[in-house]
């Protein structure tokens, strides 16, 4: 009896230590996302307070979301004013500056996350490893002794 209860103990500690760290490796993933958004929501704006022209600023800020729809964002939309980027020389150059830029900050982002995922699977697996490698050995242990201290 005091051997299941010790194994179950065990087991339920693993199982805690488990879910614990499979949060805390998503941690990284929703503080960079989180940044990464939060740093595009008043581009055009922070621009223009900078000095930049409006024309230039507004094409910056379409073209990065197009830019990052390109990279495989779910959360941006393909943004261009195509009349104002034929007739805007300022509008257009913005619009191109950011495209290329905010594509490769998406796909970057987009790498690091399926390589965290990676990285947890493999380190679930080398847990559940270490965990059966565990649950095995105790199996093998000399509880005979324990067995006096059981109420009788």
């Amino acid at each position: 009896m005091l051997y299941d209860l010790y194994t179950k103990n065990v087991y339920k500690n693993i199982l805690t230590k488990e879910v614990y760290m499979n949060k805390l490796h998503f941690l990284p993933i929703v503080l960079t996302a989180s940044l990464f958004l939060v740093g595009c929501v008043s581009t055009s704006e922070s621009m223009k307070e900078q000095g930049y022209p409006a024309a230039y600023a507004d094409g910056f800020e379409d073209g990065c979301h197009s830019g990052k729809k390109a990279g495989g964002s779910y959360f941006d939309k393909f943004k261009k004013d195509v009349k104002r980027f034929n007739a805007d020389k300022e509008y257009a150059q913005g619009w191109t500056d950011s495209f290329r830029q905010c594509e490769t900050e998406q796909e970057a982002l987009d790498r690091k996350v399926r390589m965290n995922i990676e990285w947890q699977k493999m380190n679930n697996e080398r847990k559940d490893n270490l965990e059966h490698d565990a649950l095995k050995s105790l199996g093998d242990i000399d509880t005979s002794a324990l067995k006096s201290l059981e109420k009788k």
